[in-house]
């Protein structure tokens, strides 16, 4: 299984122009069986290149071969008519059993500037077995924000392995109430918007220890410093190079581990795709 997860910035370039078509050609050329996009914009002429136009419409239609899951955080009335949404979109050509759209703890600070912020997860299923891939975007200016959805994240792989080992009585004739697979193997992917060892990272990966994340990336490479996903083609942010975007894998999980890269070549956003293979 090859998974991507990718900051697209609503499809704005390092030349700071919208151009959706820009980012479906880097996806099509990973080749991704799950895609998980932070920055998916709907009708937001107030975003920096102007977007009026449904970015999760044109996402879905240049890859008719994938199911969309969107998950908007910000969904709001617009001058004119209609809504605008801002959030994380899966998109999956493997077969998706159940969804959850979290949104994270957003407590105020009227200091600093902050939004809503949401997780998307999904259970997907590749032949008798199942996983869950969550992909999220966390606070960038709200530091107390950030870490507290860290620490939500943390919760969510506690919940799912809780729920897996202890699964709720089926009611009868009640569909509503019928016990699903929630798989404890997971991948978690996303903007986390800090660098590693920073307070949120820490948060993840040492919520709780009954139900550990792992960095996929330490996994696989040890000691060697996390590839830049920010800061390289000379977009008006960040100043220099570093990394943000990161794959974390369930404990269960980390034998499965085969392969993470940062596709460094492309400039059609401020960050870098992020790809995971899996055995």
């Amino acid at each position: 299984m090859r998974i991507v997860s990718w900051n697209i910035q609503w499809g704005r370039g390092a030349d700071g122009c919208v151009d959706l078509t820009r980012t479906l050609e880097v996806l099509r050329r990973v080749g991704a069986d799950v895609i998980c996009l932070q920055e998916v914009a709907v009708n937001l002429p107030g975003l920096p290149g102007g977007v009026t136009e449904d970015g999760f419409r044109i996402l879905c239609e240049g890859m008719p071969d994938y199911t969309p899951f969107f998950g908007p955080a910000v969904d709001v009335a617009v001058a004119g008519g209609g809504r605008g949404q801002f959030g994380n979109l899966i998109l999956s050509r493997l077969p998706v059993d159940q969804v959850w759209r979290h949104l994270l703890p957003w407590p105020a600070d009227a200091r600093v500037p902050s939004m809503q912020r949401g997780c998307v997860e999904v259970v997907i299923r590749q032949g008798d077995e199942s996983l869950r891939v969550l992909t999220t975007h966390l606070e960038y200016y709200a530091a107390g924000a950030r870490l507290a959805q860290a620490e939500r994240l943390a919760v969510l792989q506690q919940e799912a392995c809780a729920l897996e080992a202890a699964p709720p009585l089926d009611k009868e004739r009640n569909v509503a109430f019928a016990t699903r697979a929630r798989p404890s193997r997971a991948v978690l992917c996303g903007d986390f918007n800090c660098r590693p060892g920073d307070a949120a990272y820490q948060a993840v990966l040492a919520g709780v220890s009954s139900a550990p994340w792992r960095d996929a990336w330490s996994a696989l490479h040890g000691e060697v410093p996390h590839a830049h996903t920010v800061g390289l083609h000379g977009a008006e942010w960040p100043s220099e190079p570093f990394c943000c975007d990161y794959f974390l894998v369930s404990a269960n999980l980390q034998l499965a581990l085969r392969g993470i890269e940062v596709c460094a070549d492309t400039a059609a956003s401020d960050h870098q795709p992020l790809v995971l293979d899996l055995f």
